[in-house]
């Protein structure tokens, strides 16, 4: 792989989030599981200031997607680090499939799913969480 090539790639998906953040300061926080704290061992707090929070994923094939089971998230960006199939349940029922690649990056509102990666790939994403004014 040209690693020139690579360092852009990762340069625009850096651009992509940053042009994105304004926008997200304009989004509401709801209450949610803090994936950290219920799953160490898949997550890591990457980054977190006062105003935001990135979390980085990584689990295995045929585990879930952005946590174990039925798991609630507050509003959030994701960003795809990887290639791969899911499908995602929600609190309703209603499934749905899909497919990702690196470099994907999406904006999704709070949501209580199920997200399991059906590919044979180790599922990789950030999530980028805003906090409400004031809140640490």
């Amino acid at each position: 792989m040209d690693v020139s090539h690579t360092h852009d790639h990762v340069n625009d998906l850096r651009r992509a989030v940053l042009a994105l953040l304004p926008a997200l300061a304009l989004s509401d926080t709801v209450q949610a599981q803090d994936a950290a704290k219920m799953q160490p061992g898949s997550y890591r707090v990457a980054f977190e200031n006062d105003r935001l929070r990135v979390l980085e994923y990584r689990d295995r094939p045929g585990m879930g997607l952005c946590g174990q089971g039925m798991h609630s998230h507050p509003p959030h960006l994701t960003v795809v680090l990887f290639n791969g199939k899911t499908r995602v349940r929600t609190a309703d029922g209603k499934v749905r499939t899909g497919e990702g690649k690196v470099g994907d990056v999406f904006w999704q509102e709070a949501e209580t799913h199920e997200a399991e990666n059906l590919s044979s790939r180790e599922a990789h994403v950030l999530l980028i969480e805003l906090k409400t004014p004031g809140k640490a």
